[in-house]
């Protein structure tokens, strides 16, 4: 009964997004369904097949050995408060630290040109097997690396070019991104093959929802991608001091926002309590997306918690949900760990549409970034859409 559920949730979802369609008309069904068969075969190859397992395996440890390495250089600053035997575990220095060593480890790849060949041959393969625009495709594989900052800055030539209904695809892709940087932080809370499934999973899914929703057509000569100039690139050495202030400043506003978060919903429930003892934040979370969770095919005894947890990825971020949910995954069963776990690798939230919105603002101006912010409602929609999607195809796999 429960995979019954599942199967019509997803089709629930793709009548939705459907729905919401600025042109039914245009909606290009083939490229969808190639999307859509591509999302099932990514999910059966990671998590049903040996190949798939040593994938993950080898993307684990090399992060595992990425958040090693940033731990000497902690350990060095810190001291006896961030031991590399692992003995004292806090969240700040064996999570948020190494995010800065992991930013510079991949913008020196992209200074050196590595990543982005890796990112433009994946997005040309990806285009071709779905049909979908080049830069389209090419930008959805780019923020499944950088992030949505990076990868508009480093596209903002070609974005300029474009109109508005391709930069609002750009800016719904952006919020279904994760970035490399914050992959270490998440595989020590979470179970790695969930994790990294739902990458993936989430930059496929994001082209499938932005073709229903807010579809167009592309001419040839529109559909290119632009490359940055050598010259563009800079001196190696400050690029990697300002990929250190990055990654510091990046761990610094994670650690504030998580602080003041998870102080605000302390100070709110204590409020709330007043009128009701079990008026919570995390109750009334429960209760809104408690059909969201019934539709991924969630035991019944499970729905209210992960609506919980997925209200809690909403409205605050997926770091206070992660360590909500790693507190108490022993108590889920497997399909419930699976489709939570996916649903949470995302930065969509509400903090990221201001991010996109500053974002847009600085680097194409205010007639483009107007544009935008009108459909600001369509980006939190977008990304809710894309990651549901995600746990419910995930969610198929595992029992």
């Amino acid at each position: 009964m429960y995979f019954m559920i599942n199967v019509l949730g997803i089709i629930i979802l793709l009548g939705g997004s459907y729905l919401l369609s600025f042109n039914k008309k245009q909606v290009a069904v083939k490229p969808i369904m190639i999307l859509l068969v591509l999302q099932l075969v990514t999910t059966w190859f990671m998590l049903s097949t040996n190949i798939g397992a040593n994938v993950i395996t080898w993307i684990s440890d090399f992060f595992l050995w990425l958040i090693n390495s940033s731990m000497s250089g902690v350990n060095f600053v810190f001291g006896e408060f961030a031991p590399l035997d692992g003995s004292t575990y806090t969240f700040f220095m064996n999570v948020l630290m190494p995010i800065i060593f992991v930013v510079v480890f991949f913008d020196i790849l992209t200074y050196f040109g590595i990543l982005p060949v890796l990112i433009n041959a994946i997005g040309w393969v990806f285009s071709k097997i779905t049909k979908t625009p080049r830069f389209e495709s090419f930008y959805a594989i780019q923020v499944m690396f950088l992030g949505n900052n990076e990868a508009l800055a480093v596209t903002r030539d070609q974005l300029n070019k474009m109109d508005n209904k391709r930069l609002l695809t750009v800016a719904m892709i952006s919020m279904s991104c994760v970035s490399a940087g914050m992959l270490g932080g998440y595989l020590q809370l979470l179970d790695a093959k969930y994790v990294l499934t739902a990458i993936p999973l989430n930059a496929i899914g994001a082209l499938i929802i932005t073709s229903l929703i807010n579809p167009y057509h592309v001419t040839k000569e529109e559909d290119i991608v632009y490359s940055p100039t050598k010259s563009e690139k800079g001196n190696f050495f400050d690029m990697i001091s300002k990929s250190m202030m990055t990654g510091g400043k990046l761990a610094l506003i994670i650690a504030v926002m998580l602080i003041g978060f998870v102080s605000l919903i302390t100070a709110t429930n204590t409020f709330l309590g007043l009128f009701n003892d079990h008026l919570t934040l995390e109750n009334i979370f429960g209760v809104v997306f408690s059909p969201v969770s019934f539709l991924m095919g969630v035991d019944f005894t499970q729905i209210f918690t992960v609506g919980q947890l997925m209200g809690v990825k909403i409205v605050l971020n997926e770091f206070v949900a992660m360590t909500n949910l790693s507190e108490i995954l022993s108590s889920l069963n497997p399909h419930t760990e699976a489709v939570t776990t996916t649903f949470l690798v995302s930065f969509c939230n509400f903090t990221t549409i201001g991010i996109i919105l500053g974002s847009m603002q600085a680097l194409f101006g205010d007639e483009k970034s107007k544009f935008i912010a009108k459909y600001t409602w369509l980006l939190l929609v977008s990304g809710l859409l894309v990651s549901t999607l995600t746990a419910m195809v995930v969610g198929l796999f595992v029992w």
